[in-house]
C-alpha cells in the first residue's frame, strides 16, 4: 500500500494565546489546516484575527499554545524555520548593502562563499529583471523594484515553504498588478509552496489555488482559487472572467458576514 504523502504543512487543533488571563482571549483557536505540498493557498481576513500570527506558527517564530502543527513532518519551532522562507511586509532590504548583496543574504547565512553567492544573487536578479541595477543601492529603486528584489531574496533561499506576509501590501495598485504577473510567473516554475496573507481578494484568487478564511481564530470558508485556471491567460482577461467574478462576490459576502457578527 503506498505511503500516503506528508503535507508541506499541517495543522491539528491549533491553539494560540499570548497570556492565559481570561481578559486576553486566544488569537487562534482549534485551527485545523492542511497545505499539499506545492500548492499555494492564500489566507484572507479582518485586521487581527490571526493571519500574522498562523504564518508565524508555521515558520517555527511561535509554538502553539495547543495543538499540533508541523512542515513537512516536523514539528519542532527550529525544524520548521529550516524549511521556511518569510517574505514580509514591505522589503526589508539592507540600505548599506548593494542590492546584489541583498538578494545573497540567505545564502551567506548559510555559510556560501561570497563569489558563489553573489553569482547566484546576479543570476536570480536577470531572471526578476533586475540585473542592471544588481550594484545599485535600494535607495536608488522603485517602491515595485524593491519589492521585486525582496522576493527574489525569498526565493533564493530556496526553502520548500514560502510564507508571504502582505509582500504587495505597500504598492499602488497598478505596480501591484504587474507584480502579481511577475510573482504568478515565478511560482509557476518553482515547485514550491506557498502560504499567503493578503486583504485583496482579486489577488488572493490569482495567486494561489485554495483561498481560506479565518475569523474568529479559526479556518470558517475555504473556495477554490484561479492560479491554475489561469493557463497563461493575462491577468485583465481573468479580472473580467465570470467565473472569477462569482469567486470574488461568494468571497467578499462572506467577509461582508464576519463583518457583520463582529459588529
Amino acid at each position: 500500500m503506498p505511503k500516503t504523502p506528508v503535507p508541506a504543512v499541517a495543522g491539528d487543533h491549533v491553539d494560540l494565546a499570548y497570556s492565559a488571563h481570561p481578559k486576553n482571549p486566544a488569537v487562534l483557536t482549534d485551527v485545523h489546516l492542511t497545505v499539499p505540498t506545492g500548492e499555494h493557498l492564500a489566507v484572507i481576513g479582518r485586521s487581527g484575527c490571526g493571519k500574522s500570527t498562523l504564518l508565524h506558527l508555521i515558520g517555527g517564530l511561535l509554538a502553539p499554545t495547543a495543538g499540533d502543527i508541523r512542515v513537512r513532518g516536523d514539528a519542532d519551532p527550529a525544524d520548521r524555520l529550516s524549511h521556511c522562507a518569510l517574505m514580509p511586509q514591505g522589503d526589508s532590504l539592507l540600505p548599506w548593502f548593494s542590492v546584489r548583496d541583498n538578494v545573497a543574504v540567505p545564502l551567506r547565512n548559510h555559510g556560501v562563499a561570497r563569489r558563489v553567492a553573489r553569482g547566484r544573487a546576479t543570476a536570480m536578479l536577470e531572471r526578476c529583471g533586475l540585473g542592471a541595477w544588481a550594484t545599485s543601492r535600494p535607495s536608488e529603486l522603485s517602491g515595485g523594484m524593491r519589492q521585486r528584489a525582496a522576493l527574489a531574496r525569498a526565493l533564493l533561499a530556496d526553502k520548500p515553504v514560502l510564507l508571504a506576509d502582505e509582500p504587495l501590501g505597500a504598492l499602488d495598485a497598478i505596480t501591484r498588478g504587474e507584480i502579481q504577473d511577475w510573482l504568478a510567473e515565478l511560482l509557476a516554475g518553482s515547485g514550491a509552496t506557498l502560504v499567503m496573507v493578503t486583504h485583496d481578494v482579486d489577488e488572493a484568487l490569482l495567486l494561489s489555488e485554495r483561498v481560506v478564511l479565518l475569523a474568529d481564530g479559526h479556518v470558517v470558508g475555504d473556495w477554490p482559487g484561479w492560479f491554475s485556471r489561469r493557463a497563461g491567460r493575462p491577468r485583465t482577461e481573468v479580472l473580467a472572467d465570470p467565473g472569477f467574478a462569482a469567486s470574488r462576490t461568494e468571497i467578499l459576502r462572506s467577509l461582508g458576514g464576519v463583518a457583520e457578527a463582529v459588529a
